[in-house]
């Protein structure tokens, strides 16, 4: 039943010696599947025969951006319940057209049915993937379809895989002697990154949810690499909407705490100072007894920054924060 669909579509481009010399392969079919699979002579049938041969073309559309071709195969699989097959990496259809940023093919997919919700080996769902390379056209779409909190890999939310993402980057960018095209590139990626941080927020992501793991909000991430940008960003989004913010704990450890304990960086000033200005309790001791001024390095850089957690007070507002950050 499904030979003559796909006796009509011509294999992928640059996949001439997958398929042999001809544009298919006279079928015999197998009843490995509830429905009857037309496929090659060549291969064996088996399971893997079949999955390369019927499943996997529809993954290979998709990461080739054949939209026509995607879409008939699409309505194929959607007949045969097959829509969301994985390939060996775990990815379905939708998670490789993600992958290679085929944002209209993504769109395709998600009115044809596929699950957005579904995941990989690893636990990546679509928006995971998107978040995390910085896809915004892509995005787009998924969020309008998927909860922008769901916490999938590894315990992470998509807007902690984007902050996370976006630190990545700025390491990337602190290396000395990268070439200057490298480094145009990396800032691109940046600026794509932050409107992906942007519109997560925007349809809904929480800026206090936590890593299952690690119990790390985007507060915690941002500080421990030194990223003034994000950090700007997110406790502006706060605004003291939230009193508890600013001095969350993750492992014992609030932010101050670990923005303390940067090791040298050149941003670690300006880090506390907007710390201490939004409510950072220097008062708090984590699981060690330890307060943030405990926590500064030695020498002369860690002169500076005890001095500003000494004369750094807690705002009124704050105040009622204490005991609960403690508790």
């Amino acid at each position: 039943p499904s030979w003559e669909l796909w006796r009509t579509l011509p294999p992928p481009s640059g996949e001439s010696q997958f398929w042999g010399s001809h544009l298919w392969c006279k079928p015999q079919k197998v009843a490995v599947l509830p429905c009857e699979i037309l496929f090659p002579a060549w291969c064996a049938p088996s399971v893997m025969g079949v999955s390369i041969c019927c499943l996997r073309i529809l993954h290979i559309y998709a990461a080739k951006g054949l939209r026509a071709h995607t879409l008939a195969a699409a309505e194929r699989m959607k007949a045969l319940r097959r829509l969301d097959a994985k390939e060996h990496r775990g990815k379905t259809p939708l998670l490789v057209a993600v992958t290679a940023r085929q944002a209209a093919i993504v769109h395709d997919l998600i009115q044809a049915g596929a699950d957005v919700n579904a995941v990989d080996n690893k636990g990546q769902t679509a928006l995971h993937l998107a978040a995390t390379y910085g896809y915004t056209q892509v995005l787009i779409f998924l969020a309008l379809s998927s909860p922008p909190s769901h916490t999938s890999f590894p315990g992470h939310t998509p807007l902690h895989c984007a902050v996370l993402a976006h630190n990545s980057l700025l390491r990337e960018q602190g290396r000395q002697a990268l070439p200057e095209e490298q480094h145009r590139e990396l800032q691109q990626q940046s600026r794509e990154l932050e409107s992906c941080i942007q519109l997560l927020v925007q349809t809904g992501a929480s800026i206090y949810s936590r890593d299952v793991k690690s119990n790390k909000t985007v507060l915690h991430y941002t500080v421990q690499d030194g990223n003034v940008s994000l950090l700007r960003y997110f406790l502006e989004l706060n605004a003291f909407k939230s009193k508890d913010f600013v001095n969350n704990k993750a492992h014992g450890n609030t932010a101050l705490h670990m923005a303390a304990a940067l090791p040298g960086d050149k941003n670690q000033k300006e880090i506390i100072q907007l710390l201490l200005e939004h409510g950072a309790d220097p008062s708090i001791r984590n699981l060690d007894n330890d307060q943030p001024i405990h926590m500064a390095p030695p020498g002369k850089a860690g002169d500076q920054v005890r001095h500003l957690l000494k004369k750094g007070k807690v705002t009124p507002a704050f105040n009622s924060c204490r005991r609960n950050a403690r508790s």
